[in-house]
């Protein structure tokens, strides 16, 4: 079986979908794996690497894309899809609810493809899981972008000059992207305090050092583990918490998602010209929609002193790593799918059925396994 990895042509894109040591683990299974050249050389990953890890280097995108499975980072555009092999299979972040056009190409292709984001959250998957691999380093990043555009630094510290007081840096939302939004605060010197309307998650907050921000009569857990959309009462009192907390803040970072909705509006404009001058907000929501009433997605805004920014694709400002992460899922998900060297797709799988989105000549969005 030929395996098929592209350069990626997305803007902000830096990542790859797999590196060299997995090429090597598939070649090991009997599979052939074409890498365009230049695929990985923005994550720093370079076409010598993947030759001695028994790639065979390709110059263009089609013959990359032209294989039995084509592995990418981000969807495939329109020109990408329509080189795809009729009959063939795609492993991709894939964007199912806002992609009809490029389902719709996949379907007429035959095309069986797999979205990344719908890896199930189970115990079995979790070395699958691509949204919480890159949640953590976007959580990550997030920190380091929030600390250099502030007026200040993060730690306390002491000198011939006097003693400045460490940064506050609030955090709004404790899945995989907050909580180590959280850990890098922390290790940065920074004094964290926490929200989420999971109150299980309270223990990890406290765990890493950071204070939870208690709203009372507010629980919003949802199925497996996601945050869910909260009563209009109870997103009252979230809005006028929030608000009065980062009054203080000198870093706030915003990660509360709920899968297939907007994002949640958290932080009112109002709340926004109440905060500090020099203040930060990075709100990781944008691309949704944004938790921020002022954010613009992709873009810098600056309210009376306080700068919002809302970054794109920050596991891309941090490609080898990101790459790494994201390659290991993908080579995990294939390596489920492999049998004797040849792919076995079995749509009543708990992990395979519910990760497919389009499968001989069908589009299977929201069909259970």
């Amino acid at each position: 079986m030929r395996i098929g990895v592209p350069a990626e042509t997305r803007p902000h894109e830096r990542r790859v979908a797999l590196v060299p040591d997995g090429v090597a683990k598939l070649k090991k299974a009997g599979c052939d794996v074409l890498v365009q050249r230049g695929a990985g050389t923005a994550a720093y990953l370079t076409d010598a690497d993947y030759e001695a890890a028994g790639a065979t280097l390709v110059g263009t995108a089609a013959e990359a894309l032209g294989a039995d499975l084509v592995l990418k980072v981000q969807r495939p555009t329109a020109e990408e899809a329509g080189q795809l092999r009729e009959g063939a299979t795609l492993v991709s972040f894939l964007a199912p609810a806002g992609s009809a056009d490029l389902l719709s190409a996949l379907t007429g292709r035959k095309v069986t493809a797999f979205a990344m984001e719908l890896v199930p959250r189970s115990t079995k998957a979790q070395s699958m899981d691509a949204l919480s691999s890159q949640a953590t380093i976007a959580g990550y990043k997030a920190v380091l972008i929030g600390a250099d555009a502030m007026g200040r630094i993060l730690p306390m510290l002491t000198t011939a000059a006097g003693t400045l007081a460490p940064a506050k840096v609030f955090v709004i939302g404790a899945g995989v992207a907050g909580l180590q939004a959280i850990a890098t605060a922390r290790r940065l010197g920074g004094m964290v305090s926490a929200f989420d309307v999971r109150s299980v998650v309270r223990e990890q907050v406290q765990s890493l050092g950071a204070t939870f921000v208690e709203v009372a009569a507010v629980e919003g857990e949802g199925q497996g583990g996601y945050a869910k959309e909260l009563a209009e009462d109870q997103q009252a009192r979230v809005v006028a918490g929030i608000g009065e907390h980062v009054k203080g803040q000198d870093l706030v970072i915003t990660t509360a998602q709920i899968p297939g909705r907007p994002a949640p509006r958290l932080i009112t404009a109002e709340a926004v010209r109440a905060m500090k001058p020099g203040s930060v907000v990075v709100d990781l929501a944008g691309e949704s929609g944004g938790n921020c009433e002022l954010t613009k997605f992709g873009e810098a805004v600056t309210v009376n002193g306080v700068t919002i920014l809302s970054p794109v694709n920050l596991p891309a400002g941090v490609p080898l790593h990101s790459s790494q992460m994201y390659g290991r899922n993908v080579l995990t998900f294939v390596t489920h799918l492999l049998q004797d060297g040849a792919l076995q797709i079995d749509l009543s799988d708990p992990i395979t059925g519910p990760m497919c989105v389009t499968h001989a000549g069908e589009l299977r969005t929201g069909k259970a396994a």
